[in-house]
């Protein structure tokens, strides 16, 4: 059966929505950044004059300023991202019940049903309400899936429609770097560099057995999708994103130097991570913490635990000593992580090893219940490990918004 599948993307979203408060600031090159007096200086989006003098978004604030001495970075303000966020998909709903959101800045539109009419005439509609309603631009990709869907709305920016068909994907989407596919991430493109597959071309000319062989099911898949065979539904208005894994991460004021200085990030770190579990009715079955050093050097380890938890002492107690196995202080610790994978709710059975105390473990999940209830009213800083205060305003990070991915987020 045909589809018509829009996938709708904000132009330079958080920055855009700066602009529209600020509208001098489209004549200026613009950025919206971390806090770079505490260290957590990336830029997290550009406007179009800070693109051209070659700003990306995730550098360095002062990797950006080589570039543009003139550049304005500014603060970046969550609640109106929300908040206009919000606003878009509720324009959307007015088109289709099946709406799936992809991150604050995008959506996936299932308009097959729509009596509208054409879908290209939908989009530009689209496009053009964004634009009078609330100040904002997107481009939008339209096409007979998902995959190429997404890949048309990034094919023509600002403020573009791009038609992706049956009949002309050959000539857009195969040209392409193999990169842009949803869901290759470096160490897939470095696999499929290793083979002289540079473009979305030439993964699709490979044989479907030599794929399944050399990058499993995985690579199976996006070799489908490179020919165009992405059957993946869009969901429902409702649906919600089931959350794969719930982390945290920090950029520390000043440097971690030792293990006891790692010891408090972790702990914090870790405590953020344990209270979200249980927010979600989440168990955890496996901990991976990430390590950069000063040298911006980085690493991942991760690590099964002995028995699913959603306790912050265990979580930080394997990362810590995941951390120790690892790290050869070789430099100072500048960022850390720590993330909980492998997730099952609370109402399932989990087996207890046997050096577990059953009543030991209902007493720790009444001091979790008491410290989530303080938390809720009062933040998260109401209670605090004594080793979390010693040196708090220097080291320790703070709380973080939950983010819908639940990796390793910096606010750089």
């Amino acid at each position: 059966m045909h589809r018509d599948i829009l996938h709708v993307d904000q132009n330079c979203f958080f920055a855009s929505v700066e602009m529209r408060s600020h509208p001098e600031w489209r004549n200026v090159p613009m950025a919206v950044g971390g806090d770079s007096q505490k260290r957590h200086g990336i830029i997290l989006a550009k406007n179009p004059l800070a693109q051209k003098y070659g700003v990306k978004t995730a550098e360095a604030i002062w990797q950006a300023k080589q570039k543009c001495p003139d550049l304005l970075v500014v603060p970046a303000h969550y609640d109106q991202y929300v908040y206009f966020s919000e606003r878009i998909r509720e324009m959307f709903l007015q088109y289709t019940d099946k709406v799936e959101p992809f991150g604050l800045d995008e959506c996936w539109l299932d308009i097959t049903e729509n009596a509208m009419g054409d879908p290209v005439a939908v989009a530009d509609e689209i496009r053009s309400r964004v634009r009078d309603e609330l100040g904002l631009t997107c481009s939008v990709g339209v096409s007979f899936n998902k995959t190429f869907a997404k890949l048309g709305s990034d094919y023509k920016k600002p403020d573009a429609t791009t038609l992706i068909t049956e009949e002309n994907f050959r000539d857009i989407v195969w040209p392409l770097p193999v990169a842009d596919l949803l869901f290759v991430g470096k160490a897939t493109n470095a696999a499929f560099s290793r083979i002289n597959v540079r473009t979305i071309g030439d993964l699709a000319h490979l044989e479907p057995d030599y794929v399944l062989s050399y990058l499993g099911k995985n690579g199976y898949a996006l070799w489908r999708h490179a020919n165009g065979m992405d059957e993946d539904p869009v969901a429902s208005g409702s649906y919600v994103r089931p959350l794969k894994s719930i982390g945290n991460s920090t950029t520390t004021p000043r440097d971690m130097m030792n293990r006891h200085d790692v010891w408090k990030v972790i702990l914090a770190l870790s405590g953020q991570v344990a209270g979200r579990l249980r927010k979600h009715h989440f168990y955890a079955g496996t901990v991976t913490i990430w390590v950069r050093d000063t040298n911006l050097q980085s690493y991942e380890k991760q690590r099964a635990l002995q028995a699913e938890t959603n306790d912050e002492k265990a979580i930080a107690e394997l990362a810590m000593a995941l951390f120790d196995e690892s790290y050869d202080w070789h430099a100072p610790i500048r960022s850390i992580g720590v993330r909980t994978t492998h997730l099952t709710d609370e109402q399932s059975w989990h087996q207890m090893t046997v050096f577990e105390n059953i009543e030991k473990i209902k007493r720790d999940d009444k001091v979790n219940t008491a410290l989530d209830t303080l938390r809720a009213r009062f933040g998260y800083n109401i209670v605090m490990r004594g080793t979390e205060l010693e040196g708090r305003e220097d080291l320790c990070p703070e709380d973080r918004t939950e983010h819908p991915h639940g990796g390793f987020n910096e606010n750089e």
